[in-house]
């Protein structure tokens, strides 16, 4: 077994969070695909033994069992010495804008894509109402990039991995990237990173059953 199992989707951001990192930090580690659509997020389980807000990521090392992808990538820096900060003020821009990206970035794009391409309810207006925060927060995204080649400045972080992560299911999302102009770069900034794979690539779940 691998020192580190993370428990995870292909579908999953959040988990895309932490399965880049991971795999940007060249740990030992592997995926343990976690069926979502068949309820196992919700199995008595699942919750008793993994974690109890019945979500993933779940990363496992050793005794520890971590949940929440910022809880995650904040314990990885701490083992790998990467991807963190070096000053106080570092350190209070990837909370800042990690929680930003919760709220405004993966909290709008994540139930957006879900709606328009996993359950395809159609345009109601949930999903036009998050359409529209999404496109609001890419904008707020946009003009800050334009000075920053990264999100806290000239270095890549973990706050880079949590806004990027959804921005990567090109195509799912009803929304063009490359109407972003900073946005579209950085992730190509991202993307040159040596080892740097897509979601589909780097987590197991792809093609979901019903759509193979």
């Amino acid at each position: 077994m691998a020192e580190f199992v993370l428990h995870c989707m292909a579908q999953s951001g959040h988990s895309y969070k932490v399965a880049l990192m991971l795999e940007l930090c060249g740990a030992d580690w592997e995926a343990s695909w976690v069926d979502f659509f068949n309820g196992q997020t919700r199995s008595e389980e699942f919750r008793s033994s993994l974690n109890e807000m019945g979500e993933v990521p779940v990363l496992v090392h050793g005794n520890e069992t971590l949940t929440q992808s910022a809880v995650i990538m904040d314990y990885l820096v701490e083992k790998f010495g990467k991807f963190g900060w070096d000053t106080d003020e570092e350190r209070r821009e990837i909370l800042r804008w990690t929680i930003f990206d919760n709220q405004k970035v993966s909290g709008m794009i994540g139930p957006l894509r879900f709606m328009r391409t996993l359950i395809k309810t159609g345009e109601t207006d949930v999903v036009k109402f998050l359409d529209g925060r999404a496109k609001s927060a890419l904008a707020i995204l946009d003009k800050h990039l334009a000075k920053n080649d990264f999100a806290i400045g000239s270095k890549l972080t973990t706050a880079d991995f949590s806004l990027c992560s959804y921005l990567f299911y090109e195509g799912e999302l009803g929304i063009d990237v490359n109407d972003y102009q900073n946005v579209t770069a950085w992730l190509g900034r991202i993307k040159s990173q040596p080892g740097w794979k897509h979601p589909y690539d780097l987590m197991p779940g792809h093609p979901l059953p019903s759509a193979a």
